[in-house]
Formats: structure tokens, C-alpha cells, sequence
């Protein structure tokens, strides 16, 4: 097999294949003075299994027509099987139409994906399970709760941790942590958001005080949500906060808002690059997925079980 590697997340794609002992693709992934996007594989592909590991994270638009123009360099180069490795499914949390005369922007661009040659996907917590229906190939989706919950146990084995989902949407996810740590309670903050990007707590359900909470979220983007949800479970009387969420898109100011917070830690994966500001924060960490990614390509191209992954 091959590894492709687009511009989106360079480091993710040289851990994955330090992990796996196999050299990136050389290829060039470079713009015209218009900014148009030119690919070209430097090496023979013909009758390879080939990976492209791009995500789909700021500047979204840019790394999805990477993403296509080198799924269509390689299928015109009769590579065998294209397989797009999308650690972080841009366009996701548009999976339905919230209103009249809306887009399903996530079936569109899975319907792009395929249509520009892709043979496979391979994402890591799509923000709603039924988008691997929107795709017309196989589609794996990967869980980063085995790769949290090791850390968690690592970190905070003693303490008398509670599981919270920020919204009555996650709680499916909330509840997958909370079996992986021994069955720990689980708690839900109830929240009504009165418009896109903001969010008011209004419950706490479940008995918290004096708990160690964890909550736990696919994606942080503004991080509103996250940090009103702690100051929440501060007031009922929990013992600390930490989050661990899959995706840090953190757009806007929001590390700064998670630094002012009443988070002890966030914790993200590297499905993005972070930004800048992510380096310096004290109260943020990265938790590498490359291995989970890496066994998960081993097996595709083995032809082995990806979900014993997780069992």
C-alpha cells in the first residue's frame, strides 16, 4: 500500500506512517498564482492500494478540493483502490435541513467524495453516525473513546469521575466513555441554544457534586458550549472539569475562552492541526490518534476486521 499525504495535517500523516514503517507518497500539492490547487505523484501508483490522509478542517473549502483533486490524480494514475482517510469530516454538522430552503451540505460532499474517484472512507467520530449513509462506497468510522478513556485511567485513576455530555445530543457518546471507565455514572447538561454559536445551560441532570467530570463532545469550535457547561457543574458542586473532545477546531477566540474558563484541561485529539494559539495555552493538550489511524489503515489494507478495533 501507499500513503498520500494533502497539506491539511502534515504531522498526523508522518506519525501514521512512522507508525507504520511506510514513507509518505512523494508528491506535489501546490497553487497556481490564482490559487488554484495542482497535484502530481511524483511516484508509479498503478495497481496500489493508496491512502489519502487529508482532513477537512480550516481552511475547510481549500483542504476538500485538495482532498478531490488528489483522489482524481491518482484514480487517472490507475491506482487499484482509493481509500480517503478524513481524520476530521468537514461539513458534518450539516447533516439535515434545520429549516425550509437549507442544504445537506454533508451528503453533498460525500456525494463529491465519491464521485471524484474514491473507493473507501475512513473518518474518526463523524458527528452523526448516519452520515456513513450519505456515502455510496464503505465507509469505517473510528472512535477516539478507546485512545480518551487510556488517558483518563492513566491520569485520573482514583478519583470519583463522573461521565457528562454537554447536550442531550451526545449522551450515546457519553454513555460509549462511561462503559469503557468501568461503568462510571453519567450526568447531562440540558442546554437550549438560541441561536448558532451560542448556548445557554439551563439543567444539570444528574447528581454531580463533589464528582471529578469529564465531558465529553465531538467537536469544539467556538467552545461556548463546553465552557458554560463547566461553570455549570462548578455551581452544583463538582469537584473539577475536564473535557475531552475528538475534534479542536476552536475557531475565533476560542482558546482564549477556554483559558478563562472553569475547565482544569481540555483535552483534543490531532485530527486537525491546531492553531497557533494552541501552543502556548497552559490549559489545552493534544492526544495523537495516528496509532488508532494507522492499525485502522493496517487492517483495510489487510483485509482484516476494523471493528475488533474497539471490542
Amino acid at each position: 500500500m501507499k500513503l498520500l499525504a494533502g497539506n491539511s495535517n502534515a504531522p498526523l500523516a508522518g506519525a501514521i506512517a512512522d507508525y507504520l514503517e511506510i514513507p509518505l507518497t512523494s508528491a506535489s500539492v501546490r497553487r497556481f498564482a490564482d490559487e488554484e490547487i495542482f497535484v502530481e505523484i511524483n511516484e508509479n501508483v498503478r495497481g496500489e492500494d493508496v491512502f489519502v490522509i487529508q482532513s477537512t478542517g480550516y481552511p475547510t473549502n481549500d483542504n476538500l478540493m485538495e482532498l478531490l483533486i488528489c483522489i482524481d490524480a491518482l484514480k487517472r494514475a490507475s491506482a487499484k483502490r482509493i481509500t480517503a482517510v478524513i481524520p476530521y469530516f468537514g461539513y458534518a454538522r450539516q447533516d439535515r435541513k434545520p429549516g425550509p430552503r437549507t442544504p445537506i451540505s454533508a451528503k453533498l460532499v460525500a456525494n463529491l467524495i465519491t464521485v471524484a474517484g474514491a473507493d473507501r472512507v475512513l473518518s474518526v467520530d463523524l458527528h452523526a453516525g448516519q452520515i456513513q449513509g450519505f456515502f455510496d462506497i464503505p465507509t469505517d468510522n473510528l472512535y477516539a473513546a478507546p485512545v480518551m478513556s487510556a488517558d483518563i485511567q492513566a491520569r485520573f485513576a482514583g478519583r470519583n469521575l463522573m461521565v457528562v455530555s454537554p447536550d442531550v445530543g451526545g449522551v450515546v457518546r457519553a454513555r460509549a466513555l462511561a462503559k469503557r471507565l468501568d461503568n462510571a455514572p453519567l450526568a447531562i447538561v440540558d442546554k437550549r441554544r438560541e441561536r448558532p454559536g451560542e448556548s445557554e445551560v439551563m439543567n444539570i441532570i444528574g447528581e454531580v457534586a463533589g464528582r471529578f467530570c469529564i465531558l465529553v463532545d465531538d467537536i469544539v469550535d467556538s467552545a461556548g458550549t463546553l465552557c458554560n457547561a463547566a461553570a455549570a457543574l462548578r455551581e452544583a458542586g463538582a469537584e473539577d472539569v475536564v473535557a475531552y473532545v475528538s475534534h479542536g477546531v476552536l475557531s475565533g477566540g476560542a482558546v482564549a475562552r477556554v483559558e478563562g474558563s472553569m475547565l482544569s484541561e481540555l483535552v483534543i485529539t490531532d485530527s486537525i492541526r491546531p492553531p497557533e494559539a494552541v501552543s502556548g495555552a497552559s490549559h489545552i493538550r493534544l492526544l495523537t490518534i495516528a496509532p488508532l489511524l494507522a492499525e485502522a489503515i493496517r487492517r483495510i489494507a489487510d483485509e482484516s476486521s476494523v471493528s475488533s478495533l474497539f471490542d
